[in-house]
């Protein structure tokens, strides 16, 4: 069974990849509907890495725990004619809650340009779910999805920044002060 989801936001494609590997801005889209919070000690990474395999908690409504979690993060690009599109995989799995009854769970997420329109990026978003309980999930995760579409739409020009640019800035500053 499957969640799809695509639609243009408000920042370049840059700043979406670059939101979609922090741990922070992921745990926005879902607030304040689920909280993630870290189950290692060392708390969550400062950006997913292709690789990682990071455990985290659900709690809906900052009171109702929904179980453990486990993140594996890895990516790809595809080049195709309208340019290229670059995908972030989650392909952990629900490790305790009701989503432990999933056999399947992969949340892919591409961002890409939009021809034409340097300053805005085209979100696909799919999560496939199987197993005995994937009928009775879907309809709690296709809307959940819809929340998060909606999420990713309002925060998506919060990501908008250029790090060179304010670093630059800073050092403007000093010297000013200085």
């Amino acid at each position: 069974m499957r969640v799809l989801l695509k639609f243009t936001i408000d920042c370049d494609p840059d700043a979406a990849w670059r939101a979609l590997h922090s741990p922070r801005a992921v745990s926005e889209l879902y607030g304040p509907m689920v909280d993630m919070e870290p189950m290692a000690p060392e708390g969550l990474p400062t950006t997913f890495s292709p690789g990682d395999d990071i455990p985290v908690q659900l709690t809906a409504l900052g009171a109702i725990p929904l179980g453990r979690q486990l993140i594996h993060a890895s990516e790809r690009v595809v080049d195709e004619p309208a340019g290229r599109v670059r995908i972030f995989r989650d392909s952990g799995i629900p490790l305790t809650g009701p989503l432990a009854a999933l056999d399947v769970w992969d949340h892919q997420m591409a961002v890409s340009p939009v021809p034409g329109r340097p300053d805005q990026a085209l979100w696909r978003d799919r999560l496939v779910i199987g197993g005995a309980a994937a009928p009775a999930l879907w309809p709690m995760l296709w809307t959940v999805w819809q929340w998060r579409g909606a999420r990713i739409r309002a925060l998506a020009p919060t990501w908008a920044h250029d790090p060179a640019s304010d670093r630059a800035s800073d050092e403007a500053s000093a010297d000013d002060e200085g």
